[in-house]
């Protein structure tokens, strides 16, 4: 018996290559695009010591988690790394990366998140990448949780080195990934003797072999189903319009924002400024007394498909995250998110919300107008 899942027609190297074409189009660049097989930690990681040594002195925003990774990957390649911590409830300023530059001229790699999902923040990358490009350091960017839902323009913006997964607001598979490679980047690789070579973790591997070589064929076999579904998600964002994407998330995070500060009970964002806030995935502080696992277990047990998590590590009792990405970018999830953590607050403290306020509020803004 055939499968539709399992008797797939191989992959060709031609279909490999339109895919990557068409993910190129989706982030406007004239740059070359790697797909890799494997979740974006893997090109993150293999961006980081492609260009990083000993001889590296590394600017490593950290507006999140991942940002702390990125750190430990560094100093692993021996680089010298200075950090630029700010609060996660917040965001970077581009003042502050210049500021930071000016306090350290050897810098000549700078990392940062766009929009970290696990806190909620995004970070002005276009103004980031003039002072980043004015420097002449190298720009590294994981646009993960930004891709598809807020503009992303490397090309425009400086980037040497963009990361993205299509698990999040593509809407797509979490295990393929891909990356857009600078000029620039591809000599700082080329000139540095510790870049993986003959490794899952090498792209100068896939640029000998594969982009120099006429993309004729492939270094190993490809991960089937995730290519397809990839395909599958890039031709949907194509369908619908990348704006309209955009702004079903723009709208989704409003939304949220909105509802929950007319819901009560003690509920706020975690962002403090909405200009702050990533369209991503809008995270909220629990009311003062109330655990955040316990209420987001609470409101998943009435319904356990709501895109509802609480926080990670230190923020698990404190930080709840609403994941309104994808195809849950959408008023109906928003409205369910919000009526399920006023029910379980009241369920776990008896404490009243309003429900009724907290949709009307949500529905304005979802239906204002952008800008």
């Amino acid at each position: 018996m055939t499968h539709p899942l399992l008797d797939l027609t191989p992959l060709t190297a031609a279909h490999f290559a339109n895919i990557e074409r068409r993910v190129a189009a989706l982030l406007s660049t004239a740059q070359d695009v790697v797909i890799t097989q494997g979740e974006a930690l893997l090109p993150l990681e293999g961006c980081i010591r492609g260009v990083a040594g000993p001889d590296t002195t590394a600017l490593n925003v950290i507006t999140g988690p991942y940002g702390q990774t990125f750190g430990d990957w560094l100093r692993d390649c021996g680089a010298r790394v200075v950090d630029l911590a700010v609060p996660y409830d917040a965001a970077v300023g581009a003042d502050q990366v210049a500021e930071a530059l000016a306090e350290h001229p050897e810098i000549s790699f700078v990392s940062l998140v766009h929009a970290e999902a696990a806190t909620g923040n995004t970070n002005p990358v276009a103004e980031i990448g003039r002072v980043v490009r004015e420097h002449g350091a190298l720009f590294m960017v994981d646009a993960v949780a930004s891709v598809g839902a807020e503009p992303l323009l490397p090309d425009a913006w400086g980037v040497d080195l963009c990361v993205i997964g299509a698990q999040k607001a593509m809407g797509g598979p979490a295990g393929v990934s891909a990356v857009s490679v600078s000029e620039r980047a591809w000599q700082r690789m080329a000139a540095n003797p510790r870049a993986p070579r003959r490794s899952y973790l090498s792209l100068l591997d896939w640029k000998e072999r594969w982009i120099d070589a006429g993309r004729t064929a492939l270094l190993h076999t490809p991960a089937q189903l995730e290519m397809v579904a990839l395909q599958a998600c890039v031709e949907r964002i194509e369908d619908e319009g990348l704006e309209t994407v955009i702004g079903r998330h723009t709208r989704a995070a409003a939304a949220t924002r909105a509802g929950v500060k007319a819901l009560g009970g003690g509920f706020a964002p975690y962002v403090r400024e909405a200009r702050h806030a990533a369209p991503v995935a809008t995270t909220l502080r629990a009311p003062e007394g109330v655990d955040a696992s316990e209420l987001v277990a609470r409101a998943l047990a009435g319904d356990p498909v709501l895109p509802l998590v609480a926080g990670g590590g230190a923020l698990a009792k404190e930080m709840i995250r609403v994941n309104h990405y994808g195809t849950a970018a959408a008023g109906s999830t928003v409205h369910s998110c919000l009526s399920a953590l006023g029910a379980a607050l009241t369920d776990l403290t008896g404490r009243s919300v309003d429900p009724d306020a907290a949709r009307r509020a949500a529905t304005a803004a979802w239906e204002r107008p952008a800008g």
